[in-house]
């Protein structure tokens, strides 16, 4: 396990490898920024919205973004940002995390600020700018990622405790639950899928990454050195490097002196190239 960043982030979240940008880009949530490291090392902060909950790359260049209330383009660089407009008004609500299906559709659910319970959804913008609401009475939306063969979604409502498989065929079909996590583990946040189809989830409160096979079989645990594990990306030239977000968020001050920064771990797995929009 190496520690690839100083504890820059109050709220890292949401990591992203893509071959078009120079290297992994990932948020600051609550403080509106992009955060972005390139192959010298060097991070970059750019400031997108009040909140930046999740991006990613659009394949005619540029990246959509998921803001406090809605969707967003971008250019390569983040400087020209265009809004969609908002999907509600409510602003006790904010976007929190997504990701793109096999048809180029960007994905990003919600939650309220205080985490009350169905308050939050999961919403899909088209390739053509139409907004749907694809669940409602989400409590805490979070991971959602494609098998490499795209004929199952992965979703995780954090509070559930569980990771739930859609299949999918252009739309989410039926649900049905496959990995069952224990409360004394930590809280499913973010995930991410490798090439043999197996669900590496963060856990929030429980220092650790873990990786499942579909059937819900556990086959690794990585451990950090912070509580506050927020989510994980393959990345590297060849997607054999695992990008981790951790936060401070809920951390007493002056313990967890990592807390916030990224880490990066080698497990001797690969990950598939990051689906784009459009």
């Amino acid at each position: 396990m190496d520690q690839v960043t100083d504890p820059l982030a109050q709220h890292g979240e949401g990591p992203v490898w893509f071959a078009g940008w120079p290297g992994l880009r990932w948020v600051d949530m609550l403080a509106g920024d992009v955060l972005e490291l390139d192959g010298s090392g060097t991070v970059t902060r750019r400031h997108v919205g009040t909140v930046a909950a999740a991006l990613r790359p659009r394949a005619d260049g540029g990246a959509v973004l998921a803001l406090e209330r809605g969707f967003a383009l971008a250019g390569t660089s983040l400087a020209d940002i265009t809004l969609l407009g908002e999907i509600w008004s409510d602003p006790e609500i904010r976007m929190n995390d997504g990701g793109c299906d096999p048809d180029g559709r960007f994905y990003c659910g919600s939650m309220a600020y205080d985490g009350r319970p169905g308050a939050g959804g999961l919403y899909r913008l088209d390739t053509g700018g139409k907004v749907s609401t694809v669940l409602s009475g989400v409590t805490i939306s979070n991971g959602l990622v494609w098998s490499p063969g795209g004929e199952t979604a992965y979703y995780i409502d954090t509070p559930t405790q569980t990771i739930d498989a859609f299949d999918y065929d252009g739309d989410l079909g039926d649900r049905r639950t496959v990995v069952r996590i224990p409360e004394d583990a930590g809280a499913p946040d973010g995930m991410t899928v490798d090439a043999d189809g197996r669900l590496w989830v963060a856990l929030w409160g429980g220092s650790a990454v873990r990786c499942y096979t579909p059937e819900g079989k556990l086959e690794d645990h990585v451990s950090l050195p912070v509580t506050q594990v927020t989510a994980c990306a393959f990345g590297g030239t060849g997607l054999d490097e695992l990008y981790i977000t951790t936060s401070r968020q809920g951390v007493a001050e002056g313990s967890q002196p990592e807390a916030g920064a990224l880490f990066r771990y080698r497990p001797g797995a690969t990950g598939v190239p990051v689906l784009t929009y459009g």
